[in-house]
């Protein structure tokens, strides 16, 4: 059976292309080998349940471990209704398990499943298990999240804490992880408030999980190889590789997505259009980009619609997003602050090697982007009712390029039209949102803008848009005097260099009363700007 980039489910190696991932569970593996008790928290979609199950293949090797891996994905309330029914399901769960495993173990799991009648009955029969073998017992639990507001469940991880502190006098499991979104501070108890401190205590002894879980591009790389050799597909792996990751910061399920785009898309396309003989094999830069620029399009993908959602439902948050993408404010990470967490939680957000809070990568930034100026467009109709978009083929140049001068006029004219007698705060306020949205419908989706917040004296915004093969600088700057100006503008031919790029475009707000409109070209530094002012 041909391979795959999966997206959904666990990932096997005889099924999926996947990337290089032994250091991540090595230090796992390593982990469990000392007999620790942790919980394994990544965001949805992070290779959570795939690590698992890499554990317990891997364990399964080795003739001193015996390992139960249990999922509590679809496990519906019935499950909890009472210690007795609970902890008859565990046992039942291993029981099926040990068939395959371990066999020698299925009769006494079927017996005592009969006699829990409650906690401390399913205590006893755990410390009886552990004498039945002398191997070493790992249990992984997936999906801890389910259940994490259910009373009864919390009292089951006591259970297994107490079960775990007692392994110097006892037998008992060797090992314990658990995997969800939730960290041990962070998952929600549906506890009472003078019960607080007992249902805390499972995570008294838990171990922090701190293996970076992101793909590098040296891990991604692998995978291309594996991926070329199969399908005889040419490209350049490390500059694929790190294309994929600059797009994604190494969130796995971003990776294969985007590879199962131009594997499954875009190559087929490619190598049936005429013009290319039908012998094109080869993965691009180019087609990375195509990657990326479907996948925003995308309208049924549920990790997307899971950022959307989490956004929605903690206003809080939402806000922090907006002033970072939309107005590119810039913040430390703060580790104490909880709309933060909340964010990192969900893996919107994330900290930076300099410690600044960023967005946790370009996909999301792009997409979050999208959300709020079509949410701003939609508020604002009224605006975009104008005759400057009659004709938005002016915007378009014969070599697949952008007419950035035409558009900074007309946004020039559009603001003088609309919003000429609207006050300092709120152009300050909402000035770049309504270049972005002035944007949205020229690029119309054959295109995509990055918002790159920059810090300079003047606190100046970038936008670079990428146009088909096409790159563009737009530098949105507050007008702060003369002076201030001048360097923004060897900032810009700076920046511009570093781009590779001759030619750069500036937009000044300016929140004089009396506006003077200017428009012009400069040439600083061998680099030719064209600024307009609104």
């Amino acid at each position: 059976m041909a391979k795959e980039f999966n997206i959904t489910g666990s990932c096997s190696p005889a099924k999926h292309y996947m990337a290089d991932v032994s250091s991540q569970l090595e230090d796992t593996y390593e982990m469990i080998e000392r007999g620790k008790y942790f919980i394994i928290n990544r965001p949805r979609q992070y290779g959570k349940t795939t690590t698992l199950y890499t554990m317990a293949r891997t364990l399964r090797t080795k003739p001193d471990y015996l390992v139960f891996n249990i999922s509590f994905e679809g496990i519906g309330d019935t499950f909890f209704a009472d210690e007795q029914t609970l902890g008859h399901g565990f046992l039942r769960h291993l029981s099926l398990q040990a068939a395959i495993y371990s066999p020698e173990l299925v009769p006494f799991l079927k017996q005592k499943s009969t006699e829990v009648g409650n906690f401390d009955d399913f205590s006893i029969i755990i410390t009886e298990l552990c004498q039945q073998t002398d191997k070493k017992i790992v249990v992984l639990i997936d999906e801890v999240d389910r259940s994490s507001n259910n009373r009864l469940f919390v009292l089951f991880l006591g259970l297994l804490r107490n079960k775990f502190l007692q392994q110097e006098d006892m037998p008992t499991f060797h090992s314990v992880v658990l995997a969800g979104l939730h960290d041990v501070k962070t998952l929600k108890l549906k506890i009472r408030p003078d019960e607080e401190k007992t249902y805390n205590s499972p995570w008294n002894i838990a171990s922090p999980y701190k293996v970076n879980m992101n793909l590098s591009a040296k891990a991604i790389k692998p995978m291309l190889e594996d991926y070329m050799q199969a399908q005889n597909i040419s490209m350049n792996p490390q500059l694929i590789a790190e294309r994929l990751f600059y797009l994604t910061s190494g969130y796995p399920y971003l990776v294969s997505h985007l590879c199962k785009i131009i594997a499954e898309e875009i190559m087929p396309t490619k190598m049936a259009h005429p013009a290319n003989g039908g012998a094109v094999k080869e993965w691009t830069e180019d087609d990375v980009n195509k990657a990326f620029q479907r996948l925003i399009k995308d309208e049924n993908n549920a990790n997307f619609d899971s950022l959307i959602k989490n956004l929605n439902d903690y206003p809080n948050l939402y806000n922090l997003v907006y002033s970072m993408v939309i107005n590119g404010r810039i913040l430390p990470y703060d580790h104490n602050d909880k709309t933060i967490n909340l964010g990192v939680l969900h893996g919107i957000l994330t900290r930076s090697e300099t410690e600044r809070l960023i967005i946790h990568n370009r996909i999301y930034r792009e997409l979050i982007a999208n959300m709020m100026i079509s949410e701003w467009r939609t508020g604002h109709s009224e605006k975009q009712d104008t005759d400057i978009f009659e004709t938005i083929s002016q915007y378009y140049l014969p070599n697949k390029g952008l007419n950035m001068q035409k558009v900074l006029e007309n946004f020039q004219a559009f603001m003088k039209k609309e919003y000429s007698t609207k006050d300092r705060s709120f152009l300050e306020r909402e000035g770049r949102m309504i270049f972005l949205a002035f944007m949205r419908p020229i690029l119309n989706g054959a295109g995509y803008d990055f918002k790159e917040p920059q810090v300079s004296e003047e606190k100046r915004l970038d936008v670079v848009i990428t146009y088909h093969q096409h790159l563009y600088v737009a530098e949105l700057k507050i007008w702060h005097g003369q002076e201030l100006h001048k360097k923004g503008l060897i900032q810009l031919a700076d920046y511009l260099e570093t781009l590779s790029l001759d030619t750069g475009y500036l937009l000044i707000f300016d929140h004089n009363v009396k506006k003077t409109w200017k428009k012009d070209w400069i040439t600083v530094k061998g680099k030719r700007i064209f600024w307009a002012k609104v």
